[in-house]
């Protein structure tokens, strides 16, 4: 187990110097303001838009990978590149449990991406507390990806039910079972009011729903932070780097949440593809708990969990379209 001096100090030859720390969280802040602008007024997100700004969130870190050529050496730049593309894969699976949540709580689509943005700020905190604490606090914490991935897959046991059952998120915010359990600690309102998080009533505080999926997305940083640092420290030692990777990972999950789920609302059998997609994420989480404890046990690596879950979704995109096309033909004047 590392010592903690080992832990929180650079290791030799990091470019994170003072300053390039300086301008990169400064950089980071002034785009994190540019997205709270963009959702300052909530509206419903359009295909352009959401688009425009997840080719732009796609093509900063390619910039910034010729910047550290340049600087640099090519080493550091494939170091961020091999970096960015596990960290963007494994934040894939982030996107599907957040498409999840905000389904789950009947999240209005006008107040989606306000949310997000309140997940990706949450998740890069998160990132820098685990990259911070390093080796020695992700050894400690080992236990977590069981209990994560058992979470997961009650999760998806209860999302699948429901799906099968024709009752899958269709429901009042009100008679959440999270919401009811916030309500005995303090007051929540029945429906959202904007994005406030909390108003007064009746002479006193109460929190909106929108309160409760802000802290249920946050539950699943927790899991996704304990995941990915990790995979990225396998990639590279350099702090600066690990930071790095995971910012530029994180900050364009709210504009390529909008493209996949234009592009995916239609789909039939979506929500028994998510369900799939939850329940291999908690084996690959438990595979990781387990190999930690025995090394033999094998662990399920990045490219293969991306090609399963493109795999799963390409099988319900398909299965959906013929549900859709027998639904057409057997519908009269169709």
């Amino acid at each position: 187990m590392a010592s903690p001096t080992s832990v929180f100090a650079a290791p030799a030859g990091s470019i994170g110097s003072p300053l390039l720390w300086g301008v990169s969280i400064v950089v980071l802040l002034l785009l994190l303001a540019a997205d709270f602008l963009v959702t300052r007024r909530p509206h419903e997100v359009s295909m352009s838009e959401a688009v425009g700004w997840s080719v732009f969130y796609l093509a900063l870190p390619f910039v910034f990978a010729v910047y550290l050529w340049t600087a640099y050496s090519g080493g550091q730049a494939m170091e961020f590149i091999t970096g960015f593309v596990v960290e963007k894969s494994l934040s894939v699976d982030n996107l599907f449990v957040f498409m999840l949540i905000l389904t789950g709580f009947a999240v209005p689509f006008a107040l989606q991406q306000r949310v997000l943005l309140y997940g990706i700020i949450g998740a890069l905190v998160l990132r820098g507390i685990f990259i911070a604490a390093g080796a020695a606090l992700l050894q400690a914490g080992t236990w977590a990806f069981l209990v994560f991935g058992a979470i997961l897959f009650v999760t998806a046991a209860k999302i699948l039910h429901e799906t099968l059952a024709g009752s899958a998120f269709d429901r009042d915010v009100s008679q959440l079972r999270s919401v009811r359990l916030l309500r005995r600690l303090m007051p929540v309102t029945d429906d959202y009011r904007g994005t406030q998080l909390t108003v007064r009533e009746g002479g006193r505080r109460a929190l909106t729903p929108l309160t409760v999926v802000v802290v249920a997305i946050f539950a699943t940083d927790v899991v996704f932070a304990v995941d990915s640092v990790p995979a990225i420290y396998g990639i590279t030692e350099d702090p600066y780097l690990v930071f790095a990777t995971n910012a530029f990972a994180l900050l364009g999950l709210r504009a390529l949440y909008f493209v996949l789920h234009t592009a995916l609302a239609k789909l039939v059998h979506l929500n028994h593809g998510l369900a799939l997609i939850l329940a291999f994420i908690g084996v690959k989480l438990v595979l990781h708990w387990a190999h930690g404890i025995w090394p033999a046990v094998p662990q399920i690596p990045t490219p293969i969990s991306l090609g399963v879950i493109v795999l799963i979704l390409a099988t319900v995109t398909l299965t959906s379209l013929r549900a859709n096309r027998r639904t057409a033909e057997s519908t009269p004047g169709s």
